[in-house]
């Protein structure tokens, strides 16, 4: 699964990583420990151009009687998404690019476990295959929300956890974003693992599991013999 990440870049590399001609945020503050049920950036087509916005991280399915579900599901398995009431539709034609530099996992060491911080070797931006939808209460305030693909761990991942998020390459984003179907070939190539040895993983504190500790402490090398002052 994937249930915690990082964004640490600024507004203004965001939009040109994405090709976004403008945004509605006066200013994006770097994201250390992105957390399910907060605000997260994505990326999706309009028809005429891309748009930058903020969905909940947690999908809510219009048919929904409480929104609360959104918190089961943070993750989709991309192998079974299409033929799940949540997901058939989004991953028909609600297809978004969910930016990060990084995500967290946590290996089994011991008794206990190992927070992992996994990137890209050069420390780029990618983007997660995310799905979106749009939940509408009977007061018609509504929930724009999201969820992340994922799927098979590569061999970087294989010894930390059984899954991994879906990562796209570049080259797939575009037609990740179409508004159109995908046929069984295109979903296949964009959801096998990313390349692992383009990933690096290490060793982060065990603080991030805290939801609302979101520090550059978050992403720094740790050392089980080092200890974080919280206070």
């Amino acid at each position: 699964m994937c249930g915690r990440y990082t964004l640490t870049v600024t507004l203004e590399e965001l939009m040109l990583r994405y090709w976004i001609e403008e945004a509605r945020f006066p200013f994006h503050q770097p994201k250390y420990n992105v957390a399910p049920g907060q605000q997260v950036f994505a990326v999706i087509h309009d028809g005429t151009k891309r748009r930058l916005g903020q969905l909940k991280w947690g999908l809510v399915p219009p048919w929904a009687d409480d929104p609360k579900i959104g918190f089961k599901m943070i993750n989709a398995r991309a192998e079974t998404a299409a033929a799940k009431p949540a997901f058939a539709e989004p991953i028909r034609r609600k297809r978004c690019l969910i930016p990060a530099d990084g995500f967290y996992e946590w290996k089994k060491q011991g008794n206990g476990k190992q927070p992992m911080r996994i990137a890209l070797r050069d420390r780029a931006v990618f983007s997660f295959a995310g799905l979106y939808e749009i939940w509408e209460a009977p007061d018609g305030s509504r929930i724009s929300s999201c969820t992340i693909l994922t799927t098979e761990p590569n061999s970087l991942m294989s010894p930390i956890h059984d899954r991994m998020p879906v990562i796209l390459d570049p080259a797939d984003e575009p037609l990740w974003l179409e508004r159109r179907p995908l046929d069984t070939g295109e979903l296949n190539r964009i959801f096998k693992p990313y390349d692992a040895d383009k990933l690096e993983a290490y060793p982060v504190t065990p603080a991030v599991g805290k939801a609302d500790f979101d520090s550059p402490e978050c992403i720094k090398p740790y050392r089980q013999d080092e200890q974080l002052e919280l206070f």
